[in-house]
């Protein structure tokens, strides 16, 4: 089946790209096994595994650690022009979005976190750990910091496994979120990114930093944020001034 005209992973990336362009295979849908397509094509799992991870690192499919590999979703495509929430972006493109909470609880600030929300060391601030999930498909490790007395008993009454923390923030808090200050940098995922987004290490992450601020100019939110690399991405259009 396979030519000597071309690299041998390159045709299995072609043979698996013809699968999901003609809709055999389709988004989410799990692909055959390095073992299988080696035995198929006659090639050492080698080749397979070279033509899978590059069809990964180019966001056509994603793995899941321990189940397999799987056809990616069209990537979440976001802009940098606009300050919304995951939930906002999310519905924008007909996704569900849901999160896991990994922690939620009121603790003193670091002096990290204390510098960068511009208040005293050991002041309270809301610590909020979760995995953000698209169509149930973890995206993004985020952990946010608030200044708690900003939003006083705010993880009391609210489950933010489905709640929008921005939304909350500004219908039961009125606190209206104008600006941030956010940078962004790929790099590799530690091992617990790489466990709660279900990624191999070898995956590359999107990590950004993010400092909100609300109408008085005062930093209300602090957020380190690892989205998958082969799932999202950001755009950005530049005007020449």
């Amino acid at each position: 089946m396979l030519s000597a005209s071309k690299p041998y992973y390159e045709q299995i990336k072609d043979y698996i790209l013809y699968k999901i362009n003609t809709g055999e295979l389709a988004p989410h849908d799990q692909v055959p096994s390095e073992r299988v397509l080696s035995e198929q094509f006659g090639v050492s799992r080698l080749t397979v595994s070279k033509a899978i991870k590059e069809l990964v690192m180019e966001g056509r499919l994603y793995t899941q650690v321990g189940k397999g590999t799987f056809v990616s979703d069209k990537p979440i495509d976001q802009t940098l022009d606009r300050l919304t929430s995951f939930s906002e972006e999310m519905h924008k493109r007909g996704q569900s979005p849901s999160s896991r909470v990994l922690q939620a609880a009121v603790i003193p600030a670091t002096e990290r976190v204390a510098q960068r929300l511009g208040i005293p060391t050991n002041v309270p601030v809301v610590l909020l750990k979760r995995v953000r999930l698209a169509d149930h498909q973890p995206v993004a490790l985020e952990t946010a910091y608030l200044v708690a007395s900003y939003c006083e008993g705010i993880l009391d009454h609210h489950d933010f496994a489905h709640d929008s923390l921005y939304d909350v923030l500004r219908t039961h808090y009125h606190l209206h979120l104008m600006y941030a200050d956010q940078e962004l940098e790929a790099r590799q995922p530690t091992s617990e990114e790489a466990q709660f987004l279900q990624i191999d290490t070898n995956i590359p992450i999107l990590h950004i930093t993010r400092i909100t601020y609300i109408e008085t100019d005062q930093p209300l939110e602090y957020v380190e944020s690892a989205y998958r690399g082969d799932r999202y991405k950001f755009r950005a259009r530049l005007v020449k001034v």
